[in-house]
């Protein structure tokens, strides 16, 4: 079986497709989309985003110091990739694409509303990694949507229908296959039954 070569580049798929909220008034609250993000760090619990010093959002997020990362959804999926192409010097992204301001627990940063889950989060520090400045931040506070929550107070993944990126196209993530620890499960089962005979 033969394989291909690309130049370098990010070839990790596929991403999740988030809408970062910013902005710690009305005036200035924007969204910018961003598929360079990820969990850094369980323990303080950490993330961060990669954005270009030229778009509309990073002054803001450099200044403030805060920001909220809002999963999306198939439903979300026309406003996700428009916040992502439009810039905020020149359009209310809110207004034309009929999202929600919502407040914040921990920042002043809005949520939006129909946004599924809110990661509220505080830059910790910003590094220039060249045409991408990595705004490493700690998560002070989550919000989820009850309807996505099931009865065992599970963030119910497949109703939400999250929506993740791959090689500029957007998809809808499938079925669930198994839970952590599931490739081991039945072996430590065996070995239960063979201590107890």
């Amino acid at each position: 079986m033969g394989k291909t070569s690309f130049k370098p580049g990010t070839m990790i798929y596929p991403l999740p497709a988030v809408m970062v909220s910013c902005g710690e008034n009305e005036e200035e609250y924007n969204i910018i989309t961003v598929a360079w993000t990820g969990t850094v760090c369980s323990d303080p619990p950490m993330c961060y985003i990669s954005v270009r010093p030229s778009r509309h959002s990073y002054d803001i997020i450099k200044r403030t110091g805060e920001f909220v990362i809002n999963l999306t959804t198939e439903r979300l999926a026309k406003a996700t990739d428009w916040c992502g192409v439009r810039s905020g010097s020149k359009f209310n992204k809110w207004e034309e694409m009929n999202l929600t301001p919502g407040k914040a627990e921990k920042v002043s940063a809005p949520i939006i509303e129909e946004a599924p889950v809110h990661i509220e989060c505080k830059v910790k520090e910003i590094v220039d990694l060249g045409v991408h400045h990595m705004f490493l931040a700690e998560v002070v506070n989550v919000q989820v949507d009850d309807q996505y929550m099931n009865e065992e107070g599970q963030f119910n993944l497949k109703q939400a229908g999250p929506l993740v990126y791959s090689h500029g196209n957007y998809y809808q993530l499938g079925q669930l296959i198994g839970k952590f620890g599931w490739s081991v499960e039945k072996k430590k089962t065996k070995q239960k039954r063979k201590e107890k005979h």
